[in-house]
């Protein structure tokens, strides 16, 4: 799915905002994934701004070299978020759905914070998954994949753990009903099945913004 049709893409421009992402910034999109948040970015910061497009599954990594050849600023890396290491720091860190998988949230949050610059911005973006619903029903959780379903909840603390000055949070929770694009969305992320009749609330995204000291 790319960024376009993202039920979430209102809470990652928000973000970007806010924190006035500048053309010729430097970033690091922790847990890229397939890479659509790094082309996002790299749509930002400009031909002269670099994205480091990080996940720790090389398949990922040579699926965001593919997709971002023609964005000469991004460089994709096959890093743990426990473990991140760059050749300089970045003026923004940026994770989403990254925390709520990772053996050790405190410390990928601490990596996180380690390779921005000071005066730099960590985004985080991640959900609370017990608060999502289709009807009545709580969605079901595969506990091998998400070790931290309400990782969101804790982002506050984890930022101020690493040393970081939390300055905004919110929270966005996509619903739809039919064949709406949240519908579809939670069809194609998990095993659900959905009646036409139900209401589907997808799991709130927090979001945190957080400033590293001068």
């Amino acid at each position: 799915m790319g960024l376009r049709d993202d039920v979430y893409r209102r809470s990652l421009k928000t973000a970007f905002d806010r924190i006035e992402l500048a053309v010729g910034s430097k970033c690091a999109d922790v847990g890229a994934g397939g890479g659509d948040i790094a082309i996002e970015l790299a749509h930002w910061v400009g031909d002269i701004g670099r994205v480091y497009a990080i996940d720790i599954d090389p398949k990922r990594r040579n699926e965001v070299a593919e997709k971002a050849a023609q964005f000469t600023q991004v460089i994709a890396i096959t890093q743990a978020a426990e473990e991140l290491a760059l050749p300089e720091p970045v003026d923004l860190a940026f994770c989403r759905f990254l925390l709520l998988g990772v053996e050790d949230p405190a410390q990928a949050v601490a990596g996180m914070a380690r390779i921005i610059k000071p005066g730099g911005w960590l985004v985080a973006q991640e959900p609370v998954t017990s608060s999502g619903r289709v009807g009545h029903h709580p969605l079901r959780v595969d506990t091998e994949a998400i070790k931290h379903p309400d990782i969101g909840l804790d982002l506050v603390r984890l930022m101020q753990g690493a040393g970081l000055e939390v300055v905004d949070t919110w929270a966005e929770a996509p619903c739809g009903f039919g064949g709406s694009d949240v519908v579809s969305y939670l069809e194609q992320m998990t095993e659900a099945k959905v009646d036409k009749g139900d209401t589907v609330l997808l799991p709130p995204l927090l979001c945190a913004v957080a400033k590293k000291p001068s």
